[in-house]
């Protein structure tokens, strides 16, 4: 049976921070199922050699260089994607960034970058891309949030509010563009093993701690967001807006305790 019901199929996607990590997974379940998506980035060859590989030969990845922090280079971004397709029918915000530190570390420079990529970027792609949908009237938007969307993480804190942002800024453009047929929702990792937390969740005490944690009991992969990104974008989520997806194993499902087998009964 062709069940047309979660079909991406020809659809133009673009996809920032799409070279890596979980924007490159989520870019190549995409590509695999026939859209033809648009990845970006800030380093031009690195963002190549992902497009290729990401591709395989199909030819339907457009590397497109972008500093989403950089609003020149947004508007560059949207009317090439716009002259060269002549639509967009869903954006994945992914880009970002983050600097571990405490907060009476955190300087000047550390919030700028992350927010300027973090939150700022994110909606002033959202607002490009928006308009055109809007004007189209039709749509779908889908923000890479955070578990610290739901509760910040220690020593992260510039990061937890650019995701908290996320949050509002999801169900705020759901509001406002809902009535011209464009959707917005988010989707919140767990734990993710990616090239930018590997050294993080090589720490064998920090491994431990998140796997006891998370009621899957294991950490995820970028591979984890493809399905929720897939479903996000289809008709099957037609009726869906202004809402965040928690794809994190259950570990905002609620707190595990150290109580003794048979639940400590006296």
């Amino acid at each position: 049976m062709n069940d047309q019901l979660f079909s991406v199929a020809d659809q133009v996607v673009i996809v920032s921070g799409g070279s890596r990590g979980i924007g490159r997974a989520i870019a190549k379940g995409f590509a695999d199922r026939r859209a033809r998506v648009v990845i970006t980035g800030r380093d031009e060859s690195s963002l190549s050699s992902a497009a290729d590989a990401i591709a395989g030969g199909r030819g339907n990845v457009t590397p497109i260089v972008c500093d989403v922090a950089k609003s020149d280079d947004i508007e560059r971004l949207v009317t090439k994607v716009i002259n060269d397709f002549g639509y967009i029918d869903t954006l994945v915000n992914v880009a970002g960034v983050n600097r571990r530190k405490p907060a009476l570390e955190v300087s000047e420079d550390d919030y700028d970058f992350i927010l300027d990529i973090n939150l700022k970027g994110a909606f002033m792609l959202s607002q490009a891309v928006g308009r055109q949908m809007v004007e189209r009237g039709s749509g779908c938007q889908i923000n890479i949030a955070s578990l610290n969307t739901d509760r910040p993480l220690k020593d992260v804190l510039p990061y937890a509010m650019s995701k908290a942002g996320i949050a509002h800024m999801t169900r705020g453009l759901a509001l406002e563009w809902g009535p011209s047929g464009v959707r917005v929702n988010g989707i919140a990792p767990g734990f993710i093993l990616t090239d930018l937390t590997e050294k993080l969740w090589s720490d064998e005490k920090m491994q431990a701690w998140g796997k006891a944690n998370t009621p899957q009991r294991r950490l995820g992969i970028p591979e984890d967001m493809v399905g929720a990104a897939i479903f996000l974008a289809s008709p099957a989520a037609s009726f869906m807006t202004g809402q965040t997806l928690y794809v994190d194993g259950g570990y905002t499902a609620g707190w595990s305790w150290p109580i003794p087998e048979g639940g400590g009964q006296r």
